[in-house]
């Protein structure tokens, strides 16, 4: 079985060609520049040539081609963006009128003239196989498994940190496994809108391959607890340092303990240190971690770390910031290959959400 994995995220996406019909470390894989990073080198190029921008599409995540939108707009350049593109600013439209973007119908922008227009989408199918197409690996499979991480639509005037993890605590109140986090499109709630978003231009784009969506903070320690010294541990402490989230998980296998997330950006090394140590020991407060703009921290009721003093591991692409402190940490490479931990970790979703291609899975993920 082939499975097509792509964990989006702020400074990579990274690609996972899997086929359960041989080793996994000869699976293809492929680190490249993000949607959001693409769109903004895009947008700048329209800047620096004092262009008119227009941005249509869908939802994407932000951050890089935002900042670059900012940019453009301080320059004194026109954008215009279609709804659904502009709401990869602001799910309020007004709001991103207030920011200065012009939000056209999709009628008006067929119309515009003279303006350098930039596509938004986090997911591209096409151009995934036309990389692989290139290398002579044939670009089909049997299954895709997405994953990005998805703020939410938060209602008008709520902060959008908590509501995403407000999500985050209804998923394992509901029931406590790192795999509670898988969705098939049709479980996807209304608010998450991105995640949404990257299903159905999957669909437009592949409208045959069964999906699976996963957030890429679970995808990232689902992937870290197939290094077998992470998996060997009693407990674990799984930080993925993202290079826009930090998200830590303190778990019993895939039962979580407790968990809290951050800006990779907003927290320094010894902050880490700091919320990390007093995750573990049960005594870091939720403010501690949202007054520093951070999304929370979550204690999971009924449950309690009895495996001792966990395993700290580290991943992400930005781990190095931990590297030196006083932790004694763990850099995990699953299946030899750091980068593609999140992508390792989408494939245990696809299988909790087709069960009839677990074991088929599982055998081929077997170190």
């Amino acid at each position: 079985m082939k499975i097509l994995a792509i964990d989006m995220g702020t400074g990579t996406q990274d690609i996972l060609l899997f086929d359960s019909a041989g080793p996994v470390e000869n699976s293809v894989k492929m680190v490249m520049p993000s949607a959001t990073q693409i769109a903004a080198g895009r947008i700048r190029r329209a800047t620096a040539a004092r262009r008119p921008l227009l941005l249509t599409g869908v939802i994407q995540g932000g951050g890089p081609c935002a900042w670059a939108v900012e940019d453009h707009l301080r320059a004194g350049v026109t954008a215009y963006a279609t709804p659904d593109a502009a709401q990869t600013f602001d799910d309020d439209l007004e709001q991103v009128r207030r920011m200065g973007i012009r939000v056209v119908s999709d009628d008006e922008a067929a119309r515009l003239a003279g303006v350098d227009r930039v596509v938004l989408q986090d997911l591209d199918l096409p151009a995934i196989r036309q990389a692989l197409a290139a290398f002579d690996v044939a670009p089909r499979f049997d299954g895709l498994a997405l994953g990005c991480l998805d703020h939410g639509a938060a209602p008008p005037g709520y902060s959008d940190r908590l509501f995403r993890f407000e999500h985050l605590q209804r998923v394992v109140e509901a029931r406590n496994d790192l795999a509670a986090f898988s969705l098939l499109p049709g479980e996807l709630p209304q608010y998450l809108t991105r995640a949404r978003s990257v299903v159905e231009t999957a669909r437009r784009q592949d409208g045959e391959a069964p999906i699976v969506f996963l957030d890429t903070g679970p995808a990232a320690a689902l992937g870290a607890l197939q290094d077998p010294r992470v998996r060997q541990a009693g407990a674990q402490l799984v930080l993925n340092l993202g290079n826009m989230h930090a998200l830590a998980f303190h778990l019993r296998g895939t039962r979580i303990v407790s968990l809290y997330e951050h800006h990779t950006g907003e927290i320094t090394r010894e902050q880490i240190e700091d919320f990390t140590e007093r995750l573990i020991a049960g005594t870091l407060p939720h403010e501690d971690v949202f007054n520093t703009k951070g999304h929370g921290v979550y204690y999971a009721p009924g449950t309690t770390a009895d495996g001792g003093q966990p395993l700290v591991a580290v991943t992400g692409p930005q781990r190095g910031k931990i590297r030196g402190g006083r932790l004694e940490t763990y850099f995990a490479t699953p299946h030899g290959d750091m980068m593609v931990s999140g992508c390792f970790g989408l494939l245990r979703a696809f299988g909790e959400k087709y069960p009839e291609h677990r074991d088929e899975i599982d055998a081929a993920l077997v170190v």
